[in-house]
C-alpha cells in the first residue's frame, strides 16, 4: 500500500460533517474514542443516534434487553415505529425521486407527490386485505412505482420482499414460495442492453404457482401495454377516494423486509429484517458515514434484488433526493451513468468495483467526458475494491472521498465503511462502523490485532436479522451465523485491520484457498490481476488434487484482446511480486464469460463446484447460468 493518504478531509470538511457534530454531542475526542464508546455502551449510543437522526416514533424507556445474548438481544422492546412514516416526513415541492433508464426516459416526483401516491396505493392494498405482517412480493425493475409500492405496503405494517425483473419463474418461486405473499407486484417487461423483455406471461405463471396470492399488479413500462385480465395495472391505483393518511406503528422488531441470500449452495435463505433495526442502521450510515444531507442527491446503481436498493430508498428519511436507474450501466455506451451524474448534479455516486474496472480497462475517462464537479463522494461495494481502482476513481472521476464499504444482505447494512472525518488510504475501507464491534478471529477464536482472519462481530446490534422465515426454533438461523464461534456473529468474510485502523477484505472465507496450510484470500490474487490491462475480470478457485489443491485462475479478456503466453507470464509475475509465490495460479485459462449473481457479484463457489464435479444447487441465483457450461467443458482438459 502507498504510504500517504489518497484523500484527506480539510478542517472545514470535518467541522461541517454530521459525524463530527454527532461526536461533539457525545463529548468524545476523536473517532476512535467514539467508536469504542459505541460498542462499549450500545444502549447509550443507539439512543443518542435515535435522537440525533430525529427518528419518528415512540422509543420507550429501554434500549436493549439481554444485550449479552447473541442471538437473543432485544432492541427498544417497548418502542413503536413505522418505516414509511420516517421516509415520508418531508412533504414539500422539492424533488424526492429522479428516475432514468437506458432508453433515455426520465421521470421525477416531488416529496408531496410521493406522499400522495403512497396514500392512494396504500388504500388499494388495504382494500385487498393487506394488514400488518402480510407479505407483498415484487418482481420489479428499479422504478418510481416500485418505491411507491414498498412505502404503501409498509405504511400498513406489511412486509415487503422483492427481486429484480430478470429473475426466471423457478428462481422467483424458490424465494416467494417460502413466504406466502398475499399480493404479487410485477411488470409488463423491461429493457436491458437495448433489448425489450416481455414479462407478462411469466407474471401470470408465477401468480398461478403462488396459491396465497389474492391479487396481481403490474407496473407498465410499455405505453398502454395490454395486461392479462387477472392482472391489475399499477397506474390505475394512483388515485383512491379514501387514501390512507395514518401510519400503522408496530414494535421495533416487527418484520419489515424479507431479503434472500444470493449464493448457489442451496435454497435461498429468507432473511427477515425488522423495522427499527433497518431504519436506525440506515440512518446511521447515511448521516454519519456517508454524510448525506437534505437536498443532496444519491445515485446507487442497483437492482431490486440487492439490499443496496433498500439502502438507497432509506435515504428519503434524510430529505435526500434518491436517483434511480434501470437498465444496463453500459448501454447505450460506457458513459450512461456518468451523464446521469452530470445532468442531475448528483452528490454521491454508488457503483461496484467491476464497473470501475470496466471503465478503466476500456480507457474511459469520466472527468474528460462529463462535468462531475457536483460529486462529494464515490461509494463502492459488492466486492473488495482494489488499490488501483481507488486511485483510478479519484483521478478519473472526481477528487473526492472514495469509500469502499462492506457488510451485506445478512445485516442490511455495513460492518465497516466511509468516514468523512478521516483520511482515505487506497485499498482500505476507512473504519469500523459505529456500533459494530467487529474483529478478525483466528481459527481458535482468538482476536487478531493484525493479520488475516475471520470477520466477526462480538456484540449484538439492532440490524441483526430477527430470524429466518419459517424457522420457528431458530435452528437454521443459529447454524448460519453462530455455530462457528458460539455466541459470536460469524460473517463469512476473510480480512484484516491495517496500521491506519482501516480494514481490508480478502474475499469470502468459504472461498479462501488453503494451499499447504497457508490461507489465501482470492481478493489478494484479484488485486494483482487487476493491473493487467487486457484482463477484464477473473475468478480463482481451488481444484482438488488428491490431498492438496491447485489454484486455477479463469480470466475474461477485454474485447479485442487475446489470451496468450505473454499475458499469462505477466499475470504470474504480477501475482508473485505483489503477493507471494504461493499465490501464483497453477493454471490460467481464458473463458468467454464468468457466472455472476443478479446483483453482479462473481460466483466463485459455483465455478469451484463445477470444476470439482459437484452439482450447483441454486442455478436460479445466477444472472447468466449458461456461463457454467464453459467450465464444465474446461474440466475435460484436466
Amino acid at each position: 500500500m502507498s504510504s500517504g493518504p489518497l484523500w484527506s478531509p480539510t478542517p472545514d470538511d470535518v467541522a461541517r460533517s454530521q459525524l463530527d457534530r454527532f461526536r461533539k454531542t457525545t463529548a468524545h475526542p476523536d473517532y476512535a474514542a467514539l467508536h469504542a464508546w459505541s460498542v462499549r455502551s450500545p444502549d447509550r449510543f443507539w439512543r443518542a443516534l435515535w435522537d440525533f437522526a430525529g427518528v419518528v416514533g415512540e422509543p420507550g424507556d429501554v434500549v436493549v434487553r439481554d444485550l449479552d445474548k447473541m442471538p437473543g438481544a432485544h432492541w427498544f422492546p417497548s418502542a413503536r415505529v413505522n418505516f414509511a412514516e420516517n421516509l415520508l416526513q418531508r412533504t414539500d415541492a422539492a424533488t424526492a425521486i429522479v428516475y432514468r433508464d437506458e432508453t433515455g426516459l426520465r421521470d421525477a416526483l416531488t416529496f408531496a407527490q410521493l406522499r400522495e401516491r403512497v396514500t392512494a396505493v396504500a388504500a388499494h392494498l388495504r382494500d385487498l386485505g393487506v394488514s400488518p405482517g402480510d407479505r407483498v412480493a415484487a418482481v420489479v425493475p428499479n422504478r418510481i412505482e416500485t418505491v411507491i409500492a414498498m412505502l404503501a405496503t409498509t405504511t400498513l405494517g406489511g412486509v415487503w420482499s422483492s427481486c429484480s425483473a430478470d429473475f426466471g419463474a423457478s428462481a422467483i418461486i424458490d424465494r416467494f414460495g417460502q413466504i406466502d405473499p398475499v399480493v404479487l407486484v410485477g411488470c409488463d417487461g423491461y429493457s436491458y442492453g437495448g433489448k425489450w423483455f416481455d414479462c407478462r406471461e411469466r407474471l401470470t405463471e408465477v401468480a398461478a404457482r403462488l396459491p396465497s396470492v389474492r391479487a396481481t399488479i403490474a407496473i407498465r413500462n410499455a405505453a398502454a401495454s395490454h395486461l392479462p385480465q387477472t392482472v391489475r395495472a399499477f397506474d390505475e391505483m394512483l388515485v383512491h377516494t379514501a387514501p390512507v393518511r395514518d401510519f400503522v406503528r408496530l414494535p421495533f422488531e416487527a418484520p419489515l423486509y424479507i431479503l434472500f441470500s444470493s449464493g448457489t449452495t442451496g435454497a435461498p435463505k429468507c432473511i427477515v429484517h425488522g423495522i427499527g433495526g433497518t431504519l436506525l442502521q440506515h440512518r446511521k450510515e447515511h448521516l454519519l458515514h456517508c454524510n448525506l444531507a437534505r437536498d443532496q442527491r444519491l445515485l446507487f446503481f442497483t437492482t431490486c434484488g440487492w439490499m443496496m436498493w433498500n439502502w438507497l430508498v432509506s435515504a428519503l428519511a434524510t430529505g435526500t433526493t434518491i436517483c434511480l436507474y434501470d437498465g444496463s450501466p453500459f448501454h447505450p455506451d460506457l458513459g450512461v451513468l456518468l451523464r446521469y451524474v452530470a445532468e442531475e448534479r448528483v452528490d454521491h455516486l454508488g457503483i461496484s468495483p467491476g464497473f470501475l474496472s470496466n471503465l478503466a480497462k476500456n480507457g474511459y475517462s469520466p472527468r474528460r467526458e462529463h462535468d462531475l464537479t457536483s460529486l462529494r463522494s464515490i461509494l463502492s461495494t459488492g466486492s473488495p475494491l482494489p488499490e488501483e481502482s481507488f486511485v483510478w476513481a479519484y483521478n478519473e472521476i472526481a477528487k473526492v472521498r472514495v469509500s469502499s464499504i462492506t457488510g451485506g444482505t445478512d445485516i442490511i447494512g455495513c460492518f465497516a465503511g466511509g468516514n468523512p472525518i478521516q483520511p482515505v488510504y487506497a485499498g482500505e475501507i476507512q473504519s469500523p462502523a459505529l456500533g459494530m464491534a467487529i474483529a478478525f478471529f483466528d481459527d481458535d477464536g482468538r482476536p487478531l490485532p493484525r493479520g488475516k482472519g475471520e470477520l466477526v462481530c462480538t456484540r449484538a446490534f439492532p440490524s441483526m436479522p430477527i430470524g429466518f422465515w419459517n424457522d420457528a426454533d431458530g435452528s437454521r438461523f443459529r447454524a448460519a451465523y453462530f455455530e462457528h464461534f458460539p455466541g459470536i456473529w460469524h460473517h463469512g468474510d476473510y480480512g484484516e485491520f491495517t496500521e491506519h485502523g482501516g480494514i481490508i477484505i480478502h474475499g469470502r472465507s468459504d472461498a479462501v484457498l488453503n494451499r499447504g496450510g497457508v490461507r489465501i484470500g482470492t481478493a489478494e490474487i484479484y488485486r494483482q490481476v487487476e493491473t493487467i490491462p487486457e484482463v477484464l475480470e477473473c475468478v480463482a478457485i481451488g481444484r482438488d488434487v488428491g490431498a492438496d489443491l491447485e489454484i486455477v485462475l479463469f480470466v475474461r479478456m477485454r474485447a479485442g484482446d487475446a489470451f496468450d503466453a505473454d499475458v499469462e507470464r505477466r499475470i504470474k509475475t504480477a501475482v508473485r511480486t505483489g503477493t507471494s509465490p504461493r499465490h501464483v495460479p497453477d493454471r490460467i485459462i481464458a473463458v468467454p464469460d464468468i457466472p455472476r449473481t443478479r446483483s453482479g457479484k462473481l460466483v466463485e463457489l459455483a465455478v469451484r463446484d463445477v470444476v470439482n464435479g459437484r452439482t450447483v444447487k441454486n442455478v436460479g441465483a445466477l444472472a447468466n447460468p449458461e456461463a457454467l457450461e464453459h467450465f464444465r467443458d474446461i474440466t475435460k482438459r484436466f
